[in-house]
């Protein structure tokens, strides 16, 4: 399937690659970015410029909105490389889709299909050659918005910039996570933001983070803001756990509705196993894994795409889920998806978008 195209969009090519300055063999994850840009402009209650101009620096009042008030909204995508050269991108109408729900939430305007969509595609015909060919690699894509009105006083900005900018990258986890279960700060509550991808869902994040980091952890598993009883996700994915036969996720509006867990929950449908979209209470997770009924648990995102949780911490005690290379589900749906985004099998559902 490809993605619509928009012509109207204005180009202005880089007269300075650094393509040639990236060492695709030693990626780091968000720390090099491709040579352009999309920069949309709105304004008047309308988009009125879109643009690709070189990737740089942006000028800003001091009394910007978003900086005072939190208006700031972002996706993930990733874009692939076949062995052909075609670059394809996985799902990003989901993007797009779940974007314009944390557009509503915030009282930011939706971005249109040929913007975002649209903007998407002709930026990644420009800067295809910044898509890695290597496998375990990929193009990262950062949609996001931001108000832009240079006004205090709590109100919706009136102005708003839309950009999209890309970066290749390397696997974000290189190995199996260990969380720990939070039972004290709350990421998100029930009426609040918790489904939308907003800045300030990942700020208030960061201290119980480096708390269970500092105890030796990757990640946390936070928990209901009312009980800390209910499993949500970790800091940087979804949650998915095979218990007996039966692949479960964690559901509600303050868990973030991933793409990669979507995508997952269809595939396990498809296979014949039983998926379910519930809630998850720690206890029926630290009992099924003292008991044997918890086979596989991994975090599930753009970023993270399918990572093994190795152990889980929760008051005191250390549980330790059984060896990865005998997890059956997981490493079946991690086999199937990268075949399927680097085009090595048929897109028999029609999820890779080719750029165009």
């Amino acid at each position: 399937m490809s993605l619509i195209t928009n012509p109207t969009i204005q180009v202005e090519p880089t007269k300075n690659s650094r393509l040639s300055d990236v060492d695709f063999d030693n990626l780091k994850f968000g720390q090099i970015m491709s040579d352009h840009m999309l920069v949309a402009t709105y304004e008047n209650g309308d988009w009125q410029e879109v643009k690709i101009v070189p990737y740089g620096d942006l000028t800003i009042s001091p009394s910007l909105s978003a900086l005072h008030y939190g208006q700031s909204i972002f996706e993930g995508v990733k874009a692939y490389k076949f062995n052909d050269g075609t670059v394809s991108i996985f799902r990003p109408e989901k993007n797009w889709e779940r974007f314009n729900k944390s557009a509503s939430r915030l009282q930011m305007p939706e971005v249109p299909e040929e913007i975002f969509l649209g903007g998407l595609n002709k930026l990644l015909d420009l800067d295809k050659n910044w898509v890695p060919s290597k496998e375990g690699s990929s193009l990262y894509i950062r949609p996001f918005m931001f108000a832009t009105e240079a006004a205090l006083g709590v109100h919706p900005s009136i102005s708003y910039k839309f950009i999209i900018i890309t970066g290749p990258v390397g696997a974000y986890y290189s190995k199996p996570i260990s969380l720990k279960v939070e039972t004290k700060y709350t990421r998100a509550a029930e009426g609040g933001v918790g489904f939308s991808k907003n800045a300030g869902n990942y700020a208030l994040s960061l201290y119980p983070t480096q708390l269970a980091n500092d105890e030796g952890f990757d990640q946390l598993m936070w928990t209901d803001a009312k009980e800390h009883k209910y499993i949500e996700e970790a800091g940087t994915a979804n949650l998915i756990f095979r218990i007996g036969d039966t692949i479960i996720t964690p559901h509600g509006e303050t868990i973030l509705h991933g793409v990669t867990r979507r995508t997952i929950m269809e595939l396990a449908e498809k296979w014949g196993f039983k998926a379910e979209q519930r809630r998850v209470s720690v206890q029926e997770l630290i009992d099924g894994i003292k008991n044997g009924t918890v086979s596989e648990a991994f975090a599930a995102g753009t970023a993270a795409t399918v990572t093994p949780i190795s152990k889980i911490g929760y008051e005191g005690e250390i549980y330790e889920l059984p060896p990865v290379e005998g997890r059956e589900f997981s490493n079946k749906v991690l086999a199937y998806l990268n075949d399927l985004r680097y085009g090595k099998i048929a897109d028999e559902f029609g999820w890779n978008f080719i750029v165009k």
